[in-house]
């Protein structure tokens, strides 16, 4: 078994900066430095002493939570689940705003091992970036080494507890639903590509077309930021280059809404002229004019289910629970007229 000090001889530092590494020192250490220490601890499978895991883990009350932006309604329900779960078990939340930046989530995971919290949960889309996926699980394999526990939300890379909504079906239902309403020329509002939860919601969304004999080219779709104004911009030009769309899919909710503004502000009934559907049930998509066709994610369940999971270390292997989507029909979808 791997000691600190063969550690420190393979990343050719000192016992004492290893152990600033692997233990969340506040202390400075470069970059250059600190990486090296990680490539060890992963090629070593460096384990600290049982007994300093335990005595470290004693004070570890809080838990560090990254999410991309809890102003975003969907980040905002799944922080009141974590909040739940965390509250019962006496547990402070510290909330990081990663603004869906890569660096800024790699900064959020040293600054919570420093603080030395309890578990991290990523919350929200992975990253279609092999570069950064790396550099990131090794430093929540660092962590972990410490004696931390790491839980995600969404899909990720990361080979650990996992709480996973089925973007992937939520597509389909989305899909197969404007099949039966007649819509062919279907186009989308996407959020951005490198997001895993917008390639996964579009290729559930292909399948079902695909299925009813129906296709879905890359020019009627437009990918913006997941907010309102995103949603807005991406459905002008959407209308400008397809005119004969008669549905729209938003990938998400917030998207949708702006979709609705860029119709209404071009005197488009919906669902008359175009039908507009989004994704995840946000507590507003019910009292918009029209109300809001979707896909329900069980958003506070999910971040109840990823605070338990994190704060649970009875596990002998990673668990991955799947929560199921459901399709919520209302008045801003209707047949091809």
């Amino acid at each position: 078994m791997a000691t600190l000090s063969d550690v420190a001889r393979r990343a050719g530092v000192s016992p004492a900066t290893a152990s600033r590494v692997i233990n969340g020192s506040s202390k400075p250490v470069t970059e250059e430095l600190r990486e090296r220490v990680l490539r060890a601890v992963a090629e070593l499978q460096y384990v600290p002493n049982a007994h300093a895991q335990f005595l470290a883990r004693a004070h570890r009350s809080a838990v560090g939570v990254i999410v991309h932006d809890v102003s975003d309604p969907y980040f905002a329900e799944i922080t009141r689940g974590l909040q739940r779960v965390a509250g019962d078990q006496g547990r402070l939340l510290m909330i990081c705003n990663s603004y869906r930046d890569p660096d800024r989530e790699l900064e959020y995971v040293e600054l919570l091992r420093g603080q030395q919290v309890a578990a991290i949960i990523l919350a929200g889309s992975g990253y279609h970036d092999v570069a950064f996926t790396r550099l990131l699980n090794e430093k929540l394999a660092a962590y972990e080494a410490t004696g931390g526990r790491v839980a995600v939300i969404g899909r990720h890379e990361h080979s650990g507890d996992a709480v996973m909504p089925d973007n992937r079906t939520g597509g389909w239902l989305l899909g197969t639903e404007l099949c039966r309403l007649g819509h062919r020329a279907i186009g989308v509002v996407a959020g951005p590509e490198v997001l895993t939860t917008t390639t996964d919601r579009l290729a559930g969304l292909r399948a079902a077309l695909a299925e009813h004999g129906r296709d879905l080219p890359e020019h009627r779709i437009r990918y913006a930021e997941f907010d309102r104004d995103g949603g807005l911009a991406a459905t002008g030009a959407l209308l400008d280059a397809e005119p004969a769309i008669t549905a729209i899919v938003a990938l998400n909710d917030t998207m949708a809404i702006g979709a609705l503004a860029a119709l209404r502000a071009r005197s488009v009934a919906v669902p008359e002229q175009v039908t507009v559907t989004g994704f995840d049930d946000m507590p507003i998509a019910r009292d918009v004019t029209p109300a809001l066709t979707t896909v329900r994610l069980p958003l506070v369940e999910m971040g109840a289910r990823a605070m338990a999971l994190a704060l649970d270390p009875g596990a002998a292997a990673p668990r991955v629970e799947v929560l199921a989507a459901e399709l919520v029909r209302r008045d801003s979808a209707g047949p091809v007229r």
